[in-house]
């Protein structure tokens, strides 16, 4: 039986500049681009933050409406999935965009260490996203830095604070949180199993240089995988990544060495349990 891979493409991030990589869409224009650039390819997830004209992180929904319709225009039934990121906003700034009713968005359900800052989770702003998602019927993906962010997705569908299946995905890679190491990958996986069940979908991303070890591993062990500029701004040491695109078709190739099909839009809207389009 196959097992179609679904390929989540963050595009822009809070952090990535021009500067870093001309190929970084700031402008929504760009950002619209550039993700049928990559739908095309294969992706039928797309992670979404705005920014702002200078190219600093934005949480205003307006812009975020803006990005949305876009997306749903140029990319009819890609999967639209904004961040609640805490680099964009302060407390429930993170959620003002929920009300516009992507398919999904990030979740955080813990704190944990970032290169130069503590990444601040607190429980009551947690609780509050998640009834944001659930009052306007978002998915969360659940993104687990830390072990103890899954079992917390556990304990918060347990108490009815999450809807279905959580979506888990694994972040590695970030200095100072989790590494990329493969004995913690593993026990993950089997973390995820033994709580959500052997058939739970999850996904990894891997920051920097550990993108490409994190969708082999992903794709490689039946999860799903992220690429993308906000997390990679290189195909390797030596050369940027032109494209988010480009990046999205180097992972379908890992998805072909593993004699696993791209999954496509429909296709990812029903192992996540979305809404159809």
């Amino acid at each position: 039986m196959s097992n179609p891979c679904i390929i989540c493409v963050a595009i822009t991030g809070s952090l990535p500049t021009k500067a870093n990589n001309p190929a970084v869409p700031i402008s929504i224009a760009e950002q619209v681009e550039s993700t049928h650039e990559a739908f095309e390819a294969g992706a039928s997830i797309v992670h979404a933050h705005v920014r702002n004209a200078d190219e600093t992180p934005s949480s205003d929904p307006e812009k975020f409406a803006r990005l949305k319709e876009g997306i749903e225009e140029h990319c009819p039934g890609m999967i639209t999935q904004f961040s609640t990121g805490g680099r964009s906003g302060a407390g429930r700034e993170r959620g003002g965009m929920l009300p516009l009713k992507p398919d999904m968005a990030s979740l955080s359900v813990g704190s944990n260490n970032f290169p130069t800052r503590v990444y601040e989770n607190p429980p009551d702003l947690v609780e509050w996203l998640a009834s944001e998602m659930l009052e306007h019927d978002v998915k969360p993906e659940i993104e687990a830095f830390d072990l103890s962010h899954i079992l917390r997705a556990r304990q918060m569908a347990d108490e009815g604070n999450l809807a279905g299946t959580p979506y888990v995905q694994f972040v590695m890679g970030v200095k100072n949180a989790m590494p990329a190491d493969r004995h913690v990958f593993d026990y993950y996986v089997s973390t995820v199993e033994r709580l959500f069940g052997a058939d739970a979908p999850w996904c990894a991303a891997g920051i920097g240089a550990a993108q490409l070890t994190l969708n082999a591993w992903a794709i490689g062990a039946g999860g799903h995988a992220r690429t993308g500029l906000e997390d990679n701004v290189r195909l390797d040491r030596e050369t940027l990544a032109p494209s988010n695109a480009a990046l999205v078709r180097r992972t379908a190739e890992i998805c072909a060495k593993h004699e696993r099909p791209v999954a496509t839009w429909q296709e990812a809207r029903e192992i996540l349990g979305l809404r159809t389009v």
